[in-house]
């Protein structure tokens, strides 16, 4: 039953491939660009840019090499460490994630250098996925990339979601938060994008570099004293921050900001998709499937309570669907550190669920990072059931002890849990299925 969940967990992931995502949403009739409703003649374009940033981001670069070929003139992705592709025209450049590094600012570089200026008779296709914001660390003077480093480190761990965290990284950026068409110009805009933000708003994917920013600085600040980390923030990016919530500095643009007038946003790639190919794959191995939410939030052991509740109801009340049964929950959960452990969102909410679920039988709960990459770890997620935790206490573990210490993946490696599926190269959120198996 393991390889079943884990091939119904497969499809899901697939079915927001990006390159097939990208090579579903765009077309090249002759000379004319489809995309998203939009009709772009490029025999009136002098050239044409590729850039982007993200996790899913080299492979989106294949398929557009693939639906444009040479007209592509020039082009740079700044992609997380492992998850290059080889592309003949645009340049991939591999960088640190999620701590923004050197390699990162220098891509970050080429891509505004690239997009700086282009002109009206530019079309500029931007290409951006989940991670886009830690992989363009270039900031304004007076902010470090060794402060940029400390601050996401700290909004890492005091449990910030990735709205808030992203809201904060747009007021220090001189590429995000809109910046980037700002400075193109009045060059033709396309942006695809694979979202890894709950509800997909635009001004939050990669921190938003060709959109309006609904933001501000004073909203930038108030992220920092919800989780009472003015204090241990580096004074640069504070200075920054406080400078622009006083008027001294210019706001990122807002709607209606004439520099967005020839911007174009479409979204080839997000959860929904994803977890609506999970239900499809579900249903057609044999369980009654229902995908209940794609806006799962909150933090990770929380959320763990509430799925451990329904999986309880599944089991015994048989609602709200019969077994063999799945249902499918999609979002990003947080995770508020105060240990020492490794682990990250989805392996703690699957050691929280086996907790809550010690002993129950015929049920199975996956947690998912559909990146593949959990936290600053080499596992997806978990695979646990009612018999996780003794699996766990006869190698001699206590489970809430390592909770409490944010230690998920060792004991969930112990009990043989985790799951390992390596970079997936695209980017959508998480997936949390519960699964009510015959008894």
């Amino acid at each position: 039953m393991r390889q079943t969940i884990l091939d119904i967990a497969g499809a899901a992931v697939s079915a927001v491939e990006p390159h097939q995502a990208v090579m579903r949403r765009v077309s090249l009739e002759g000379s004319r660009l489809l995309a998203g409703g939009g009709d772009y003649d490029l025999d009136a374009f002098e050239r044409v840019v590729v850039v982007g940033a993200g996790k899913a981001s080299a492979p989106m670069a294949v398929a557009v090499e693939d639906i444009l070929g040479d007209r592509i003139d020039s082009g740079v992705v700044v992609v997380k460490d492992g998850h290059a592709e080889t592309t003949r025209t645009i340049e991939i450049v591999e960088a640190g994630h999620p701590e923004p590094d050197r390699r990162g600012e220098a891509g970050a570089r080429k891509l505004l250098d690239l997009v700086k200026g282009a002109g009206p008779d530019a079309l500029v296709i931007a290409l951006m996925s989940g991670g886009g914001s830690a992989l363009l660390p270039l900031y304004p003077q007076g902010v470090g990339l060794d402060d940029m480093r400390e601050l996401t480190r700290l909004l890492l761990r005091c449990g910030a979601t990735i709205g808030e965290i992203n809201t904060v990284r747009k007021h220090l950026s001189l590429i995000q938060g809109g910046r980037l068409a700002q400075v193109a110009g009045g060059a033709g805009i396309l942006a695809l994008l694979v979202s890894d933000v709950v509800g997909n708003p635009l001004d939050i994917i990669a921190s938003g570099p060709t959109t309006a920013d609904t933001s501000t600085y004073e909203d930038a600040l108030g992220v920092l004293r919800k989780y009472d980390i003015s204090a241990d923030a580096p004074p640069g990016p504070m200075q920054r921050l406080r400078r622009g919530a006083a008027g001294e500095i210019q706001e990122t643009p807002k709607p209606g900001d004439p520099a967005l007038r020839r911007v174009r946003h479409v979204i080839v790639a997000d959860n929904d998709a994803s977890a609506t190919a999970a239900a499809k794959a579900a249903h057609a191995a044999g369980f009654d499937s229902q995908l209940v939410t794609t806006h799962m939030e909150g933090e990770a052991r929380e959320v763990a309570r509430l799925l451990a509740g329904v999986a309880k109801d599944l089991v015994f009340r048989k609602r709200p669907i019969p077994p063999p049964a799945c249902l499918i929950f999609g979002g990003e959960t947080t995770v508020t550190v105060s240990g020492s452990g490794k682990g990250g969102r989805n392996q703690e909410m699957a050691l929280a669920a086996a907790i809550a679920l010690q002993g129950i039988p015929n049920i199975a709960v996956l947690c998912l990072g559909t990146d593949g990459n959990d936290g600053p770890t080499d596992a997806a997620g978990g695979l646990i059931d009612g018999d996780t935790i003794a699996r766990g206490e006869a190698r001699g573990m206590d489970a809430r002890s390592y909770l409490a210490d944010n230690n998920s993946y060792e004991f969930l490696s112990a009990a043989g849990d985790l799951v390992v599926t390596g970079p997936t190269r695209t980017n959508v959120n998480d997936l949390a299925l519960i699964f009510s198996l015959e008894g």
